[in-house]
């Protein structure tokens, strides 16, 4: 059922709705990341002098300059985890024109969703940003105690952030929060498998844009998949 989903998802990337929800996640993490480069570049500028002695080496004039290029196959690293915030802000941003261009295509018997607003939309995700930027802080121990298997600790624990926040925001679409918990609650490991296989790629830098897009679009089929035969409940 979730691989079915997350094919028929990977099927309709060239639709233009997801098209223009994936133009704006590039420009998002690409400004995040530009953002975070140029405030390290402007802390090393400060921070570090711009000419400076060692013992018996004499004068340093390109430490700077140095530090800044290496800072860039870093930021390239903390592309991975940008991309479980701005997955989790285009959740409740984007979601909305997402699964209307999923269901158009695949569902177009079905009534009108309940409209999300943007207000709506943006105080949902930040409110599941501030939880997914808590739990891998306090993750983040883990993380490095046990390096080893640290990306698997990373899948399972954002695996169920967002596989919990996806079902969540999909089934308050069709219906209202007590179905939408019950909804969440009734299919608790399939959401939760369906989340790692978006916390996976999520690892991958570049692969990892589209998991805004694809995640929003598997999990509305897993909805409709999961809710068939079953009466909705509207709020």
């Amino acid at each position: 059922m979730i691989l079915s989903a997350f094919l028929k998802s990977v099927g309709q990337l060239s639709d233009r709705r997801f098209l223009l929800v994936l133009g704006l996640g590039v420009g998002l993490t690409l400004a995040l990341l530009v953002g975070f480069y140029i405030g390290f570049v402007a802390l090393v500028g400060w921070v570090v002098p711009d000419v400076f002695t060692l013992p018996w080496i004499g004068e340093i004039t390109w430490a700077d300059t140095a530090l800044s290029w290496a800072a860039v196959p870093l930021f390239l690293l903390l592309s991975v985890f940008l991309m479980v915030p701005v997955a989790s802000a285009f959740m409740g941003i984007f979601l909305e024109q997402v699964a209307d261009a999923v269901e158009d295509v695949h569902y177009p018997t079905l009534p009108p969703a309940r409209p999300v607003g943007v207000l709506e939309g943006m105080a949902d995700a930040a409110k599941f940003l501030g939880v997914v930027l808590g739990v891998n802080l306090l993750a983040l121990v883990a993380y490095l105690v046990f390096a080893p298997i640290a990306p698997i600790l990373f899948w399972v624990v954002n695996g169920f952030l967002l596989g919990r926040e996806y079902g969540q925001l999909v089934a308050l679409r069709r219906t209202d929060a007590a179905g939408a918990r019950a909804f969440r609650r009734r299919n608790s490991g399939t959401l939760f498998a369906a989340g790692v296989l978006m916390a996976v790629p999520l690892t991958i830098p570049v692969v990892n844009l589209l998991v805004p897009i694809l995640g929003a679009a598997t999990f509305t089929h897993l909805y409709h998949m999961l809710s068939a035969g079953r009466p909705s409940r509207s709020g």
